[in-house]
């Protein structure tokens, strides 16, 4: 009864959304974001604590004024997400703009399979629905499945709906490597918090946990991983930036050369969200162990 009544409200909200239009929708971004600060505080007390230890030397009043703002940018994605199941192929590709979309291109054709790495900033759902779309090239995404199963599959339909594919995390090792090796595209997001016992290097001056997916796959197939983020512009597109990851000069040992791609892949993170501290989802814990 629970996910049936998720389920209805998620529609509901989606319908409302669209009838209004993202125009409309977006400007309530500040309502909704002064709702869930404020009123009902939902994480609000991880995402102060994940500024403070990022940004020691902030006072407490830019911490705060950052929270605030990161609710009201998950508002507007929220509202871009659940808007996106109505949007055409035009609308989809009107979105977003790279940068430098021939990187991709080229990378691709070089067959050796391409790893497209992303994170939780900006409008990431943005980024692999408008790129594939532009470039008429299948992402093979791996998506981490909603508890909600009907809200799950509503969503993975969205995300399916021009060119891309899902992989279910979870199942997702045989049939990514698969991808990689008959030379596709495997897109994923890398910023989420590793297993306890996982490699560990330092993000924000602090040691973390670090997920090792995308690293482990680029070295034993010898596919590039292309780091791609979503960055909202004050006209709310999104400005699409590439680079990949360096992977040269590094060490001999295996564990030391996954904690290497991945410190390098982190660091480029970081080096965006004190750019744009509040585009990033602070609302886990990400320096939990």
């Amino acid at each position: 009864m629970k996910n049936r009544l998720e389920y209805i409200a998620f529609i509901l909200c989606s319908r409302i959304f669209q009838l209004l239009g993202l125009k409309t929708s977006r400007k309530i971004s500040g309502i909704i974001a002064v709702i869930f600060y404020y009123l009902i505080p939902i994480r609000k007390k991880t995402v102060l604590e994940n500024l403070r230890m990022a940004f020691p030397d902030y006072s407490e009043k830019i911490i705060r004024q950052i929270a605030f703002n990161n609710y009201k940018s998950f508002a507007i994605v929220t509202i871009e997400i659940l808007s996106m199941s109505k949007f055409n192929r035009d609308e989809i590709n009107n979105v977003a703009f790279c940068e430098n979309p021939d990187l991709v291109l080229n990378k691709f054709n070089e067959k050796n399979g391409l790893i497209l790495l992303t994170a939780h900033f900006g409008n990431w759902e943005y980024f692999g629905a408008s790129l594939s779309s532009q470039l008429n090239l299948k992402f093979h995404m791996i998506v981490k499945p909603l508890r909600n199963p009907f809200v799950d599959k509503l969503m993975n339909n969205t995300r399916t709906k021009w060119i891309n594919d899902v992989i279910p995390m979870g199942v997702s090792v045989r049939r990514s490597y698969q991808i990689l090796k008959d030379h596709l595209v495997l897109a994923m997001a890398g910023d989420q918090r590793g297993p306890e016992e996982g490699i560990k290097i330092i993000f924000f001056g602090k040691q973390t946990s670090v997920y090792t997916g995308p690293a482990v796959f680029s070295l034993r197939t010898g596919a590039p991983i292309l780091y791609f983020l979503a960055i909202r512009q004050p006209d709310y597109k999104y400005k699409i930036i590439v680079h990949e990851i360096n992977q040269d000069n590094l060490p001999e040992d295996e564990n030391e050369k996954i904690s290497e791609v991945s410190r390098r892949h982190m660091l480029l993170l970081e080096k965006y969200i004190r750019q744009y501290p509040e585009q990033w989802l602070w609302m886990h814990k990400r320096w939990k162990h």
